[in-house]
C-alpha cells in the first residue's frame, strides 16, 4: 500500500517517487494521508498525494475495516461516531481508540480527509462547479466545505482550481469522467472476466472490456461505465441524475472492482502455500471483487445456489424483467435497474421457479424487515447467521454474498480452507478466476 513521508521542518508530507530528499531525521512516515493531516501535515504541491489510492492497510482488525466500510457508504453523513459505534457495537470512545491505535486518526478526520481529498479531485478533472463540487463531495454545506479544503490544503477551493494542471481536465461526451487510482498491480483482466461471468443480464454488461451497469439513486436511474485507463488508474464515466453524493457513488464503484482494499499483507502470507502460491505469483495484481448492491448480489447468489450457472443467469433475467425499472436506450444488453428488497417482497411474481421464489421472497422480506443486514456493519459470524436464518439460503451461499461485502475470511467453497486462515476470501479469488481463465 501507499505510504506517505512528512517532513517536520516544512510541515508537508509527500507520496512516494517525490522529488523532495529531506534528511532522514527529519522525516516521519505515516500509512495514511488523513493521518499526516491530523498530525498537521499539509499535502505536497508537487506529487500532489491526494491523487493516489489511500487504502486502509488490511492487517487493520476487522472492526476498524467494517467501520471504514460504513464510512465510505456515508455514515457518518448525516451521524457522528456515536451513531457509528452503535451500529458497529461499541462505544464511540472505544472506536476513536481503535482508529488512533490502528490508523492514526479519529473516525471523523478520516471521513473529513477523504471528503476532502476527492474534492480535490473534483476541482482538478472537472468543470463542475464549486458548490456542486462541494455537495458531490459529501459536505453538507459551503461553509463546511471551504472550512474543510483550507484546514486540508491551506488554500480556498478557487485558489486549488487555477492551480490545476492543463493534463488533469477530463473531457467527457456525456456524463462526469473520474479517475479511480490504484496502486499497481491491479489485474482488470481477471476483474472484468470475474464481473463477466457474475453479471445479472439486463443491469450489468462486459463489451471490450469496459463494464457497465445501471444504477438507483433515490429512485431515479443512472449509469456506469469503468474501463482501464493508466498504469495506476481505472476511469469511471457516470451519468447520474444529479451531483450531489457523487463520492459515494465513485467510493461504491471503486469497492464493486475492489479497489477500496490492497491485500498486501494477506498475499504476503499466502505466497508460501502450494495451492494458492503459485495462483498469486501468476496474478500478482488480483483484487477481491465487491458489490454496487448488496442485495442484488445476495438475491443473485441464492438463485445460483438452487438453479446453477446457466440456470441461474436466465431465471435472474426474467426476475429483472418482471420487477426491475425499465430503462431503455442504453444498449449493451442493458435495460432496466435491479428491484429493490422492498419490490420483491410486496411482487406478486418474479418469473422464476417456485421453490427459487420462495426462497428469494423470504430473503428480499428478511432484508426489507431490517433482520438481515448487508451493509458491512456484521461481523462474518453476524452475517452468515442472519443469512442461512432465512429458510433456503446456505452456508455456501451466505460465504459467497459475505465474500462479496468485504469479509476477507468468508470462503464459499470446498477445498479444505483452514491454512488460509484470515485471508480466505483472496484465496478463493484466485481458484474463482483460475477456474475462470485457467
Amino acid at each position: 500500500m501507499t505510504t506517505y513521508s512528512a517532513v517536520r521542518t516544512t510541515g508537508i508530507y509527500c507520496r512516494p517517487g517525490c522529488g523532495a530528499k529531506p534528511l532522514a531525521e527529519n522525516v516521519r512516515t505515516f500509512e495514511l494521508a488523513a493521518a499526516a493531516e491530523a498530525a498537521g501535515y499539509r499535502a505536497c504541491l508537487r506529487c500532489r498525494p491526494y491523487r493516489v489510492a489511500g487504502t486502509v492497510a488490511d492487517e487493520a482488525p476487522e472492526l476498524v475495516c467494517r467501520a471504514v466500510q460504513l464510512i465510505i457508504s456515508g455514515v457518518l453523513d448525516d451521524a457522528g461516531e456515536a451513531a457509528l459505534g452503535r451500529r458497529l457495537g461499541v462505544s464511540a470512545r472505544h472506536l476513536r481508540r481503535m482508529f488512533n491505535d490502528h490508523l492514526g486518526v479519529t473516525p471523523d478526520q478520516f471521513a473529513r480527509s477523504r471528503r476532502a481529498h476527492f474534492a480535490r479531485r473534483l476541482l482538478d478533472d472537472s468543470e463542475l462547479t464549486i458548490a456542486d463540487v462541494a455537495f458531490a463531495s459529501g459536505f453538507g454545506s459551503l461553509r463546511q466545505f471551504n472550512r474543510a479544503i483550507r484546514e486540508v490544503f491551506r488554500s480556498t477551493p478557487g485558489e486549488l482550481r487555477q492551480r490545476r494542471r492543463r493534463n488533469d481536465r477530463l473531457a467527457a461526451d456525456g456524463g462526469l469522467l473520474l479517475r479511480m487510482p490504484f496502486t499497481p498491480p491491479y489485474d482488470w483482466d481477471a476483474m472484468a472476466a470475474f464481473l463477466a461471468r457474475n453479471a445479472v443480464p439486463g443491469v450489468e454488461s462486459v463489451v471490450d472490456g469496459v463494464y457497465r451497469r445501471t444504477i438507483t439513486l433515490d429512485g431515479d436511474p443512472g449509469l456506469l461505465e469503468i474501463a482501464p485507463a493508466g498504469s495506476d488508474h481505472l476511469l469511471l464515466k457516470a451519468h447520474l441524475p444529479y451531483w450531489e453524493g457523487t463520492i459515494h457513488v465513485v467510493e461504491r464503484a471503486g469497492r464493486l472492482v475492489g479497489l477500496q482494499t490492497e491485500p498486501v499483507l494477506a498475499a504476503a502470507q499466502l505466497a508460501g502455500d502450494p495451492v494458492i502460491g503459485p495462483l498469486i505469483a501468476a496474478r500478482p495484481g488480483l483484487r477481491v471483487p465487491g458489490i454496487w448492491g448488496p442485495f442484488e448480489v445476495a438475491v443473485q447468489a441464492v438463485v445460483a445456489d438452487c438453479l446453477g450457472e446457466a440456470g441461474g443467469r436466465d431465471a435472474l433475467g426474467r426476475l429483472v424483467e418482471a420487477q426491475g425499472t425499465p430503462f431503455a436506450g442504453l444498449g449493451y444488453g442493458l435495460t432496466h435497474t435491479f428491484p429493490s428488497a422492498e419490490t420483491l417482497a410486496r411482487a406478486d411474481q418474479y418469473g422464476v421457479p417456485s421453490e427459487v421464489e420462495a426462497i428469494v421472497r423470504a430473503l428480499a422480506a428478511a432484508v426489507a424487515g431490517g433482520n438481515v443486514s448487508l451493509d458491512g456493519g456484521e461481523s462474518l459470524d453476524e452475517l452468515i447467521g442472519s443469512l442461512t436464518a432465512v429458510s433456503g439460503v446456505t452456508e455456501r451461499t451466505a460465504q459467497w454474498i459475505a465474500l462479496r461485502l468485504g469479509a476477507r475470511d468468508a470462503f464459499p467453497r470446498d477445498e479444505e480452507s483452514e491454512a488460509w486462515r484470515p485471508w480466505r476470501a483472496l484465496a478463493a479469488t484466485h481458484l474463482e478466476t483460475a477456474a475462470i481463465l485457467g
